[in-house]
């Protein structure tokens, strides 16, 4: 990768008029910040439709968009709403926050009255669009309507016949459900069409976008559902061992995830085809691809299914190199980002060297003093990619008002800071200056926010994926700033 620089922004959190951030002129506004900024890089988190939690790493698809995320706006300008229609819904008043419960509750009746009118079935590019996308499309949009006839029941409690996907009934099943296998086939034709617009408009201006893939899939996903044989479950479909993390000093009693392990002897069978597919089409929505917890690839977590903790767990062997060289050779040098955080034993280190990926380097683990390993700037080599901190760190200025006094006289004297100096500019200039030769700041870093922005906090329920950034913040000032110092360490565009 070039020496360049980026924001990690989640669509989620850019301003919009319907409570949650979508693919609508504040995006492409955001688009144009990014370039007065100096910047090659918009990072977002997964585009998947959200399920328990809201959290972007627990989707009912690994392919499916977010319906959440289409704009509205886009709507009313094709005739498929009003604008009375769509302001008669409550998406919630909170500019700083998105309420996902009244977005629940408002956006699919929004969407569905925009169905009714669009006489979709008409139109050539939607069909051309279902067949292209068969693969995962009729699964994921036969899953999501028999879900909601259940009332969002999960899949392993449906009968016996659907569960285990026997022909008959699911044919039954298609009949029965027809509107509304059409209704969700529509909205992932909406979202391809709205984001791929975005993205052009992004790629036009000289902005990459950087995906960001989860490693696992949730239980309760279209994946598992129609590809059971993939995944390590037992007779009836239920888990044998589910995905986590070992204790460690964030977590006494480590991470316990729940999503389910592959069967990776049957991947490889395969030739990882499951897999290949799934990256292809992440090459189609994103330019470079973050993978998500890349160590498990090399060794992956696996704890009991009935375990409530996962202190129990024990690595197991995963697919390594032999997976990613099946991908190269289908799919050839594709640009990838390595999550590579956390413990890192010398054979995930082997792994990374071999793939020729860059991994990543988080600043504020350099003063943590509960996080192992070497972060500090002057231990940085150029093939990786620095990040003040990523979507599960608090921001700088949340991190900095917790950790203890000791380390925080440490990072002043570290990064030389003088006594009126700002000293969260100081960390993202250290971040710039380092020798990775690409820099990703998230947005509320360089706002200067708090806690109260912070995206995710890990193992918790609640509060987590709701920032929203405010319209006027995407300020020219702040732009001109971000590329005088970008500049200055030969990053900005």
């Amino acid at each position: 990768m070039k020496r360049a620089c980026g924001i990690l922004l989640p669509v989620f959190s850019l301003p919009s008029e319907y409570g949650i951030g979508t693919f609508s002129r504040e995006a492409y506004k955001f688009v144009d910040f990014l370039k007065a900024a100096g910047q090659s890089y918009w990072q977002v988190l997964p585009l998947g439709a959200t399920g328990y939690g809201n959290s972007p790493y627990q989707s009912f698809s690994a392919f499916a968009g977010n319906p959440y995320f289409i704009d509205l706006e886009q709507l009313v300008l094709e005739g498929y709403l009003t604008r009375e229609e769509c302001c008669q819904y409550d998406f919630g008043m909170d500019r700083t926050a998105v309420d996902y419960e009244k977005i629940y509750s408002s956006r699919f009746k929004v969407l569905r009255a925009a169905f009714e009118k669009s006489q979709i079935e008409e139109q050539d590019a939607f069909w051309k669009f279902v067949r292209k996308n068969r693969d995962w499309l009729e699964d994921y949009a036969l899953y999501m309507a028999v879900k909601d006839s259940r009332g969002g029941e999960k899949w392993s409690d449906w009968p016996e016949g659907l569960k285990c996907r026997k022909c008959e009934t699911l044919e039954g099943y298609r009949q029965k459900l027809k509107e509304d296998i059409l209704f969700h086939k529509f909205q992932q034709y909406l979202f391809h069409v709205q984001w791929k617009k975005l993205k052009k408009y992004a790629n036009d201006k000289g902005v990459c976008i950087i995906g960001d893939i989860p490693i696992y899939v949730a239980y309760d996903s279209a994946d598992t559902w129609a590809n059971q044989e993939l995944f390590q479950l037992d007779g009836n479909g239920q888990p044998i061992n589910v995905a986590g993390c070992p204790p460690d000093a964030f977590c006494e009693t480590g991470q316990l995830w729940g999503n389910p392990l592959y069967r990776w002897e049957y991947h490889k069978e395969t030739g990882y085809e499951w897999w290949i597919k799934r990256l292809a089409y992440c090459y189609e929505l994103y330019d470079i691809v973050r993978i998500d917890h890349f160590r498990g690839f090399d060794e992956y977590y696996s704890i009991p299914c009935k375990d409530t903790t996962a202190a129990n767990g024990r690595w197991e062997k995963g697919p390594g190199y032999d997976l990613f060289k099946a991908v190269k050779d289908r799919l050839g040098d594709k640009e990838v980002i390595a999550e590579d955080l956390g413990f890192l034993t010398p054979s995930v280190i082997d792994l990374l060297k071999k793939t020729g990926y860059p991994g990543m380097k988080i600043l504020q683990f350099a003063f943590d003093s509960r996080e192992e390993g070497n972060y500090f700037p002057h231990s940085y080599t150029a093939n990786s990619v620095v990040y003040t901190g990523t979507h599960d760190n608090d921001t700088f200025r949340g991190f900095y008002g917790q950790i203890k006094r000791g380390e925080r006289t440490f990072l002043r004297k570290y990064l030389n800071v003088k006594k009126n100096s700002d000293v969260g500019w100081e960390f993202i200039r250290a971040a710039l200056a380092s020798v990775s030769d690409t820099a990703v700041i998230p947005m509320q870093d360089y706002l200067g926010l708090g806690s109260e922005a912070r995206i995710n906090t890990p193992s918790t329920l609640g509060n987590n994926w709701v920032w929203r950034m405010a319209s006027e913040q995407m300020d020219e000032r702040l732009a001109d700033k971000i590329y005088q110092l970008c500049s200055l360490y030969e990053r900005a565009e």
